[in-house]
C-alpha cells in the first residue's frame, strides 16, 4: 500500500509541477508577445519627418526633389485639414445622435452617470486634441 502511495503522491506533483511549467511558459509568451497599452504614439510631425527622412535616404532625394515633397506634403496636409473641417459637422451630428439614442435607453440615475461620463471624456479629449466641439 505504501507503494502505491507513493506512487499516487509522484503522479500529483508531476502533474502539479507540470500545470505550472505550463502555466508559466503561457505567462512568458502573453508577456513577451502582446502590445502594451502604455506605448506612445508618434505625432504627425515625428511621423512626417521619419516619412521624409525614410524617403531621402532610401530614394536618395535631391535637395530639390526633397523641398518639392515638402511641398507636396504640406498642401497634402492643408487638404485633409479643409476635408476635415468641412465635414466636421457632419461626423458631429452623427455622434450626438448616438448620444441621444444610449440616452433614450436609460433610466434617470443612468442618463445622469452617462452625463458625468461624457463630460469626463470630452475633458480627457480636450486635454489630448484641443476643445470639444460639443
Amino acid at each position: 500500500m505504501k507503494r502505491s502511495g507513493a506512487i499516487a503522491a509522484a503522479y500529483l506533483l508531476l502533474t502539479f509541477g507540470t500545470g505550472v511549467a505550463v502555466g508559466g511558459f503561457g505567462f512568458w509568451l502573453y508577456e513577451t508577445r502582446s502590445v502594451k497599452a502604455d506605448v506612445r504614439k508618434a505625432t504627425a510631425d515625428e511621423y512626417r519627418k521619419k516619412y521624409l527622412h525614410e524617403m531621402q535616404t532610401r530614394l536618395k532625394l535631391t535637395p530639390d526633389q526633397s523641398q518639392k515633397l515638402v511641398v507636396i506634403l504640406d498642401t497634402t496636409r492643408n487638404t485633409f485639414r479643409e476635408l476635415s473641417e468641412k465635414h466636421r459637422p457632419e461626423y458631429q451630428a452623427v455622434h450626438e445622435n448616438q448620444r441621444e439614442q444610449v440616452r433614450a435607453i436609460l433610466e434617470d440615475g443612468q442618463r445622469t452617470e452617462y452625463e458625468k461620463m461624457l463630460k469626463e471624456r470630452d475633458a480627457s479629449r480636450a486635454k489630448r486634441t484641443g476643445p470639444s466641439p460639443h
